[in-house]
């Protein structure tokens, strides 16, 4: 659990997560590998495990026989904006590793769970924003006039590839999926100061120079797909990670498709058979789905939703 001025209680009371008596929850780390942020394996053979542990000396059960690399490829996160955050931009691949060859970029997705009256994302540029003409209004104090902004509903999914200059506005709980990255560039921070009344770092030359100049940026179409004994429509096809909304009621069979799965619950509760094991898992729950794996069996009550989520192995 991650705590910012920007966080509030809505991990806690909407999510079931564990916090306690601040105002200030901000971010639940559900799928971590890291550095030292880790998510360890809870039961099982591999209990204690870290992340980082499984995917070094069990990938090929983990990730499958393709997979090569030394770390997960996902950060799995729920937020909560009870205020609005920096407008900021986080590097490709190429830029971060610039700067670390061990690092990588961070390409992320957002799916809405709740969203205040009046909130709003900002997502992309205006069409033919220049840098001249961020830095102007920069110096102005005026850089919501570049950025492309809307109104978000529950339920929409928005992709933001590395490069694209966002915040997100107050009043808005989701869960965000993205590279394992946590490099942040604030380009600007909406004139705010700290407690000690002087403004917040900036790194604005650094986000700068990893920007893209691309047009706004909107939330995507769903797209209905074959399902049995339940809906489900495909979200979002990136070069990191590939995502599909399951909904009840009806039951969800995963595949034998050789591919890790994470699922978080996003909506109502969802009884899950997973071999000779029963549990009974509500919103907020995340569970991971290793390449090899027992077969599952998933019971979607009326509103429950599911966020299916596959890396895409490079």
């Amino acid at each position: 659990m991650k705590r910012a001025r920007w966080g509030g209680r809505r991990l806690g009371e909407r999510l079931g997560k564990r916090i306690g008596s601040e105002t200030d929850y901000a971010e639940s780390w559900e799928l971590a590998d890291l550095g030292p942020q880790q998510t360890t394996v809870t039961d099982g053979p591999y209990a204690d495990w870290t992340l980082e542990r499984l995917t070094q000396f069990r990938g090929e059960l983990l990730l499958g026989p393709d997979w090569s690399g030394s770390r997960f490829p996902l950060l799995v996160k729920f937020l909560d904006a009870a205020d609005r955050l920096s407008v900021q931009v986080h590097p490709d691949d190429a830029a971060a590793a610039q700067v670390n060859p061990q690092w990588c970029g961070k390409t992320e997705a957002w799916v809405i769970l709740e969203a205040e009256p009046g909130s709003r994302l900002y997502v992309g540029l205006h069409e033919g924003v220049t840098r001249d003409d961020l830095r102007r209004h920069l110096t102005e104090g005026t850089i919501a006039d570049c950025l492309h902004e809307f109104d978000p509903a529950p339920g929409d999914c928005v992709l933001v590839p590395a490069g694209t200059v966002h915040a997100i506005g107050e009043g808005i709980l989701l869960a965000e999926i993205q590279q394992p990255s946590d490099i942040t560039y604030r380009l600007f921070d909406w004139n705010r100061l700290d407690s000690d009344s002087r403004p917040r770092p900036l790194q604005v030359e650094e986000a700068l120079r990893s920007l893209r100049l691309d047009g706004p940026v909107n939330p995507t179409r769903p797209r209905q797909i074959a399902a049995i004994r339940h809906r489900a429509e495909h979200l979002v096809s990136s070069p990191y990670f590939n995502m599909v909304r399951r909904k009840g009621p009806g039951i969800w069979v995963p595949d034998d498709d050789g591919q890790c799965h994470v699922v978080l619950v996003l909506s109502g509760r969802v009884d899950l058979r997973f071999g000779s094991e029963t549990e009974s898992l509500a919103i907020g729950s995340t569970r991971l789905l290793p390449a090899r794996r027992a077969a599952s069996e998933w019971t979607l009550g009326e509103g429950t939703i599911l966020l299916d989520v596959t890396p895409v192995l490079r």
